[in-house]
Order: structure tokens, then C-alpha cells, then sequence
């Protein structure tokens, strides 16, 4: 990118974003889909086969990485507790 003056300038990421529940819902949804198809792929393969290790080693590292981002979407959620009383969970 090149501002009028020649400089070169570069691109700033967005590091807001506005999504609302229904659109953290979906992602989640999405992302479960794709672990289940992750899943259903890894089954497929068998690691007696030396054909499929590579494979293998391609999708466990693709579910892992699945599993990491939906770990980081829940802990950025902040869950109600009533603060009057003690909270019981259960």
C-alpha cells in the first residue's frame, strides 16, 4: 500500500471485532462440525497402512488446532453467577 507521499504503509489488522452470541454460537457449531468431520476422516485411516501416516499426522494436527480454538472461544466467555448467593454449581 502507498500513501500519496511514497511512502509505503503498511496494513494494520483489526483487532476489534463485533460479533454477537448468535454469531459466537454459529462459529462453535461450525467448528464442532469440523472436528466431526475431522473425526470421521481419521477414522477412515488405518496407521498399518504407511500410506496414511502422512495423512494422519495432517489431520491430528488439524483437530488439534480445532480443539485449541474452540478452548479459546470458551474462555473468553464470561458465565453468570448470581452474586447475592453462594453459588452451587451442578
Amino acid at each position: 500500500m502507498v500513501e500519496l507521499t511514497g511512502r509505503i504503509v503498511m496494513p494494520r489488522y483489526n483487532r476489534t471485532f463485533e460479533l454477537s452470541i448468535h454469531d459466537v454460537d454459529l462459529i462453535e457449531e461450525s467448528l464442532r462440525a469440523r472436528g466431526r468431520e475431522l473425526c470421521r476422516m481419521r477414522r477412515a485411516l488405518s496407521e498399518e497402512n504407511p500410506a496414511d501416516l502422512q495423512s494422519i499426522t495432517v489431520i491430528e494436527a488439524d483437530q488439534r488446532e480445532n480443539e485449541e480454538l474452540l478452548g479459546r472461544l470458551h474462555n473468553q466467555k464470561i458465565f453468570y453467577r448470581p452474586g447475592a448467593a453462594p453459588y452451587v454449581g451442578g
